[in-house]
């Protein structure tokens, strides 16, 4: 989680908005207030500058808490300002009377806005009050410790902090009210609206999504194998052991989607062409070993096969499907998959003719899935000839 943070941080040059916190709790799982709390007690690499660690604070707070600061930061800058006012005006001087009001002008607009944007009248009102009472405050203790000489009524402190909570109150109501004339979007309605954009979003997709079944193969021992054949055998063992997979593949309606080494998945419309290449693939194995590996090792397989619905970015091109959890599933229940023989998952065996009792009766699970077990009646391991075939070129 912290290391997505570093990099969305890296990334924007700066530190972590309210959206990418959002981003790094959707993809990470982690509570958004936890992500704020990791984000904040990170150990720092180097170390920073006052300024810098304030405002990785700041930016670590709830939305709303940090109106909340502002409120105190706009009521502590009018107290300074009476201050410095008050001051000048027992000097005689009045020369700065008017930037002074118009910095106080400034300060008090900030507060409404603030308190009129914030999510609900709540903190509308909590935002004025925290402004005012805050200002108040300050102003009373700039007063105790001799900055100013100005009368101030203590007693004063409760009503002022009403009056600023019913300020940010009345100004929220008003902002709410008049959203479209002041060209602001109504919360509910803009959630309704990305609410509408999402569903169509979906539905869109959905329409791309076609029912699909993955054969998954894989050679067993092939590591041992590449180290004691040489590499021309192996090439051509490999080359033909493909060659193998993709007619049969091709027999039965499908097609081979992928390959990586020994490994090659295939794709197919229905778990019964899969699971009949799969069995044609298991049963041709002798026929690959006597004529096609010239290894002079035996090669043997285990088999995965998944149903399941996909999205492919190109609308029904299979090829260009790279990730889908139907793919790693089949991958994952031909591991478990005894030497020669075939997992098939239970979604996938219910849809054959007979059911899934005709694949067979031995169940095992990978990932949380269900998978039936197939096995040759022919048993015994399958031999390669004692000594092979000479490979072409050779002779």
């Amino acid at each position: 989680m912290l290391d997505l943070a570093e990099r969305l941080r890296a990334a924007s040059g700066g530190e972590l908005d309210d959206a990418a916190i959002l981003a790094v709790s959707e993809a990470t799982g982690a509570p958004v207030e936890y992500v704020r709390l990791a984000i904040r007690l990170r150990p720092e690499e180097k170390k920073k500058s006052f300024a810098h660690r304030v405002r990785s604070e700041y930016l670590g707070l709830d939305p709303e808490v940090r109106r909340y600061v502002i409120g105190g930061l706009i009521g502590t800058g009018m107290a300074l300002i009476s201050v410095l006012s008050t001051r000048l005006s027992s000097v005689g001087s009045r020369s700065f009377d008017g930037v002074l009001g118009v910095l106080q002008i400034v300060l008090a607009t900030i507060a409404i806005y603030f308190a009129s944007t914030s999510k609900d009248s709540r903190s509308a009102a909590i935002v004025g009050a925290i402004a005012s009472g805050v200002g108040f405050t300050m102003f009373t203790i700039f007063k105790a410790v001799g900055l100013t000489n100005a009368a101030v009524e203590p007693t004063l402190l409760i009503p002022i902090t009403i009056a600023g909570a019913l300020a940010g109150l009345v100004a929220n109501k008003l902002v709410a009210q008049n959203r479209k004339k002041l060209g602001l979007k109504d919360p509910l309605q803009e959630r309704h609206e990305l609410l509408r954009q999402l569903v169509e979003l979906q539905d869109k997709l959905r329409s791309g999504e076609q029912a699909i079944t993955f054969l998954s193969l894989d050679i067993v021992g092939s590591t041992k194998m590449k180290e004691h054949a040489d590499p021309l055998s192996i090439e051509y063992t490999f080359n033909e052991y493909h060659q193998f997979v993709d007619r049969i593949a091709r027999k039965y309606g499908g097609r081979v989607h992928s390959t990586a080494g020994d490994g090659v998945t295939c794709a197919f419309d229905t778990p019964m062409q899969a699971f009949g290449a799969a069995k044609n693939v298991q049963a041709g194995m002798l026929e690959l070993n006597t004529f096609g590996n010239k290894t002079g090792i035996p090669l043997s397989l285990r088999a995965g096969i998944h149903s399941g619905t996909v999205v492919p970015p190109k609308p029904g091109d299979i090829a260009s499907l790279n990730f889908a959890h139907v793919i790693d599933i089949a991958a994952h229940l031909q591991k478990v998959s005894p030497v020669g023989g075939i997992v098939i998952s239970e979604v996938a065996a219910n849809t054959l003719p007979g059911g899934a009792h005709t694949v067979g009766i031995e169940r095992i699970e990978a990932q949380n899935v269900t998978g039936i077990i197939w096995q040759s009646k022919a048993t015994g391991p399958v031999a390669a000839p004692s000594e092979p075939p000479p490979f072409p070129g050779n002779e």
